[in-house]
């Protein structure tokens, strides 16, 4: 089981690192983990337009979508996907679907002034057996028993969140930007006007870190709210190969791809309803792996602010599924 301060969402990345004792597998695991980093630098940079580019997004009949200049679109876009990532001061209860190689897991994520604390509630589509829900009350329960264990996961999750920070001012440099003609809506906005934009590596990019050789690869499609430059929807295709570490570390194999969607969970609080990845990656020139993932939220709820505490036994006293 997952600890409960660790359920993973699509605004964190992992940490670039491996311990040369680990399982081969477990490498592999990690460094298919820091693909994720992929999405990460979209979500919180696709956002940014060329500052050089002096056109303005117009719709298909011709009629501009907004008059922000693009150095301003940059800075409020980047400014906004920070605050979603963070998100002070906004807490929200939600269901998180996963599906992946072992199989479909939903998860009652509840976010917390310390941190996010998660229950799962079905695997495979089935209510948990009871032996199986006893083990994750007994989770949560010694989580409340242990502060100094939940701190150190919180901590964990913190040096995530660092990587994202440091990676969204590279985002003007990293890509290059170009308005869509004709402005193509995903009609997932409830009729909002949508920015809609293609990127590309920018070939002059010299990563300065390893976890920015994660920006080098990716072409595609994204669509930014235009009344908020908020992230709506995000396509992107591994044009090219990424390499970490020159490839000594991992190696992200053309031809892979991920999909992003946000929305507007009330308040002004956007946050991720989907994310898909396709990638083949080998981790440290050992072993090939194919990673096929899909992760849905849903049925988002506002909460006050809670402690961790609070959080678990808000989840604990929830019924789980039954069916």
């Amino acid at each position: 089981m997952k600890p409960a301060g660790k359920a993973w969402e699509p605004g964190r990345c992992c940490t670039v690192w491996y311990r040369k004792a680990a399982a081969p597998r477990r490498r592999l695991r990690r460094w298919t983990l820091v693909t994720l980093s992929l999405a990460l630098a979209n979500m919180v940079g696709s956002s940014l337009v060329d500052a050089q580019n002096t056109l303005i997004a117009k719709d298909s009949v011709g009629t501009p979508l907004s008059p922000t200049p693009p150095l301003s679109l940059i800075q409020d876009a980047a400014k906004n996907e920070l605050i979603a990532l963070h998100h002070t001061n906004s807490y929200l209860r939600y269901r998180m679907r996963l599906v992946n190689e072992k199989g479909e897991q939903v998860r009652d994520l509840v976010e917390s002034r310390d941190g996010t604390v998660a229950r799962l509630i079905l695997k495979d589509g089935k209510p948990l057996t009871s032996e199986q829900d006893q083990g994750e009350q007994q989770r949560l329960n010694d989580m409340i028993a242990s502060p100094s264990a939940y701190a150190r996961h919180i901590k964990n999750g913190d040096s995530e969140k660092k990587i994202a920070d440091n990676l969204v001012p590279l985002m003007p440099v990293a890509m290059l930007y170009s308005y869509v003609p004709g402005q193509p809506q995903t009609g997932r906005s409830n009729g909002a006007q949508e920015i809609v934009l293609d990127y590309r590596p920018n070939p002059k990019f010299a990563p300065p870190n390893t976890e920015a050789e994660a920006l080098t690869g990716l072409t595609g499609r994204i669509w930014i709210d235009a009344k908020t430059h908020y992230l709506v929807r995000m396509e992107g295709t591994i044009s090219r190969p990424v390499n970490f570490g020159w490839g000594m570390l991992a190696h992200i194999y053309p031809g892979g791809s991920l999909v992003l969607d946000q929305t507007n969970a009330g308040g002004d609080r956007w946050i991720f309803t989907h994310f898909s990845m396709r990638l083949s990656v080998r981790a440290l020139m050992v072993k090939t792996m194919n990673v096929h993932s899909q992760i849905e939220a849903s049925e988002f709820q506002t909460l006050p602010p809670l402690s961790y505490q609070d959080a678990i036994h808000l989840l604990l006293s929830t019924p789980a599924p039954s069916k």
